[in-house]
């Protein structure tokens, strides 16, 4: 991941290297970068080099040391996914036609990208996170393919190859991570669902790995369209089942009144 620096061994070199990698999505935020003795070997520069750099990428808020653990990158993510704003859309599930509008469109364009842009590592990531998600699915593993459910997005969005699409997905797909938009794992729990959303990432897939950017987009935002669908029909559903079990309640306890008469 990072280079040695051949020339010019100055600390503006090893910020400038880092800061590239947290750009292009290489570092995440979260990430911990390796220990200041592995970093300034793989870098192949001094060691007072390497914290100077540190102490100035802490400075712009890029990196952040916590005492006795290491060095992580900092959580950089927009703030428009963050409070007040995470709020309004927990209290207001409206929101939720909203995002996937929102991922409908842009997800259909970062599929397009992906298959003009992907590189060779690129599909490789691709190909083994659709093999995660085919034995998760063999194995009846549903919290399984639904953490990886939101990895197979993220992986399209990194080889789509544009830095400001990459940044502004991440931040909303960790919301989706959280449940914050919407549970994926309502989807999850049903079987046919469960097949249905493997054969739609199978083709979202397929029309990356071939090159072809309509394929890719069309089978991305007709995934996003059944998400659509079938998060209001769980929701009705999950309705009606309440409805049901209240006035069930309600017969069960003017029974046992009637009884006890």
């Amino acid at each position: 991941m990072f280079r040695k620096i051949v020339h010019d061994r100055t600390a503006d070199t090893v910020i400038s290297q880092i800061e590239d990698l947290v750009l292009d999505g290489v570092l995440r935020p979260g990430d911990r970068l390796p220990s200041e003795r592995e970093l300034s070997a793989e870098l192949d520069v001094s060691r007072p080099i390497l914290r100077a750099a540190l102490k100035e990428l802490e400075a712009r808020h890029l990196v952040a040391s916590r005492p006795g653990e290491g060095t992580y990158v900092a959580g950089i993510l927009g703030t428009v996914f963050k409070e007040p704003m995470v709020g309004l859309v927990r209290r207001h599930p409206r929101a939720i036609a909203d995002y996937l509008e929102f991922r409908r469109e842009v997800e259909g364009l970062a599929s397009a990208f992906a298959a003009e842009r992907a590189t060779a590592a690129d599909i490789a990531i691709l190909d083994r996170i659709l093999a995660a998600m085919e034995a998760a699915h063999a194995d009846a593993d549903p919290a399984a393919e639904s953490r990886l459910d939101v990895e197979f997005h993220m992986a399209i969005v990194e080889a789509a190859h544009n830095i400001v699409l990459l940044h502004t997905m991440r931040s909303s797909y960790q919301l989706m991570a959280e449940g914050v938009f919407h549970n994926r794992d309502r989807l999850y729990a049903h079987a046919p669902y469960r097949l249905s959303l493997l054969e739609q990432h199978r083709a979202i897939h397929a029309g990356i790995a071939a090159g072809d950017p309509e394929a890719a987009r069309r089978a991305a935002e007709d995934h996003i369209a059944f998400v659509e669908r079938a998060l209001k029909a769980v929701g009705e559903t999950l309705a009606r089942e309440a409805n049901a079990a209240r006035r069930l309640a309600k017969y069960e306890r003017a029974a046992t009144r009637t009884l006890a008469s």
